[in-house]
């Protein structure tokens, strides 16, 4: 049964790798293998539970007889709802700041980017893109910054060839400014609510790589665009109710949105509950601001005109349950013991973390970057650094960077989102430009992808040198 559960996360591994060629929507795949995954794992639970939770079960039991039905209370509340809370704080996370952005986007308060973005300086366009995407994705999710952006850029860019450039350059800068940032990217935020990283300490390991990393490449794409661009000179968008708030009231908002997220490490550190919570507290307090500031709106039968186009705006709720799904199918797999076979071999085999970070890279080039780093981060455990005194040197050496703050998983989130700048099929935002400006992947390897390549083997090439 160990081995059916396995091949079902193989096999939707491969469905989600392929899934711009067969169509079939990542998220359906990421919730079967994790449904079905735990309901193989029940069914087998009495060779499971003895196996590896025996001393657990028999203090469950209490001198109680077994049967099938203990074993299944045992296994939903002591196996089973540990992985339903990992998750659920993730997707709580992502629901949290994604209505954040929802309710600013709402209200017109990234409006202001058009007016900023307008010129016909082909390279200063491609600058501004870059710098306020790398900026607003290491607050906020890839995917809805992603999606932001390219609107964005469509409505500034008329010239459809212009448009492919600049949404090129716009996810290499969201896919490297997420990695910088625990709250940037579901897989820095993975690590920071496991305890394997601190806020400050990982947006400081990886400033310099993540900067490497999206640097060439956009400079790269720069050279294929004229010296002036073509430009929508439209004024800012009609946008029905929401047009009675002023500028300064946006402004507002604005700061109460962004200041908010970048408050939640803070409050993570002073409080040690969990980050869902204060991006939930964020949420409330511009909840209020915006009802406030729109009470006279709060009754009427007025619709706001949206933008953005449909198919990417189910990409939000897509998003949190293929977290969900990916979580919850590696860890039934973890449960069968199967990855921790996996680990020792990597232990025994290759014993290098550079070795694994290039393969952490290589793998989400075409598997998904956050599937990716769930995998490799439920190989190992976070390792408490005080238990490692008693090992012989090299062991170590390489055990410690297991330790919070280790160098492992640094490696492994930075290399598994710059893997998503190679193919884009590889990120949640590579597809939004697929699927919106209807990219071909031959073309973007060609004039972004292999530059994008060498620049994250030289940010790990920084890294090395900078440990």
């Amino acid at each position: 049964m160990a081995l059916i559960i396995f091949s079902i996360l193989l096999l939707g591994l491969l469905l989600i790798a392929t899934g711009h060629l067969t169509n079939i929507n990542r998220a359906a795949v990421a919730m079967f293998m994790g449904t079905v995954g735990w309901v193989l794992y029940i069914c087998y639970g009495t060779d499971f539970v003895l196996s590896q939770y025996y001393s657990e079960y028999q203090a469950f039991l209490s001198g109680a007889a077994s049967s099938s039905t203990i074993v299944k209370e045992f296994i939903a509340q002591n196996i089973f709802l540990k992985y339903v809370g990992k998750s659920s704080e993730i997707v709580l996370f992502l629901l949290a700041t994604m209505t954040i952005v929802e309710i600013l986007n709402n209200n017109g308060c990234f409006d202001f980017l058009i007016e900023w973005l307008r010129t016909r300086n082909s390279k200063k366009l491609l600058f501004n893109l870059t710098f306020f995407s790398f900026i607003l994705s290491a607050n906020l999710d890839n995917i809805t910054t992603t999606t932001m952006m390219l609107v964005i850029m469509h409505q500034l860019v008329p010239n459809r060839r212009q448009r492919i450039v600049y949404g090129s350059a716009i996810v290499i800068a969201v896919n490297c400014g997420g990695a910088l940032t625990v709250i940037g990217d579901p897989i820095g935020l993975v690590l920071w609510n496991s305890g394997a990283v601190t806020a400050s300490n990982f947006s400081l390991s990886l400033v310099l790589p993540c900067l490497i990393s999206c640097a060439l490449p956009i400079m790269w794409l720069g050279r294929t665009l004229p010296s002036h661009v073509e430009i929508q000179w439209d004024g800012l968008p009609y946008r029905g109710d929401d047009t009675n708030l002023n500028r300064w009231q946006r402004m507002l908002m604005l700061v109460v949105g962004i200041g908010g997220l970048w408050f939640i490490p803070t409050f993570h550190n002073i409080t040690k509950l969990s980050p869902f919570l204060g991006a939930l507290c964020v949420l409330s307090l511009l909840w209020i601001v915006n009802e406030i500031m729109n009470h006279k709106l709060m009754n009427t039968d007025q619709m706001i005109h949206r933008k953005v186009p449909r198919v990417l705006q189910y990409s939000v709720i897509q998003l949190i349950l293929f977290v969900m799904g990916i979580m919850l199918a590696m860890g039934v797999t973890y449960e069968t013991g199967i990855l921790g076979n996996i680990a020792s071999f990597l232990n025994n085999e290759v014993h290098n973390v550079w070795i694994l970070g290039i393969l952490a890279g290589l793998i989400s080039s075409v598997v998904d970057s956050f599937a990716t780093t769930m995998g490799f981060v439920t190989l190992f455990p976070v390792m408490d650094m005080h238990n490692l005194t008693l090992l012989p040197a090299m062991q170590y050496e390489y055990a410690s960077h297991f330790v919070q703050n280790g160098l492992y998983w640094k490696i492994i989130a930075y290399s598994s989102a710059m893997g998503g700048n190679i193919l884009l099929i590889g990120a949640a935002s590579g597809l939004a430009l697929v699927k919106m400006e209807k990219i071909h992947i031959r073309w973007f390897f060609k004039e972004a992808g292999a530059v994008s390549a060498a620049a994250w083997l030289l940010g790990l090439a920084v890294m090395w040198a900078m440990n």
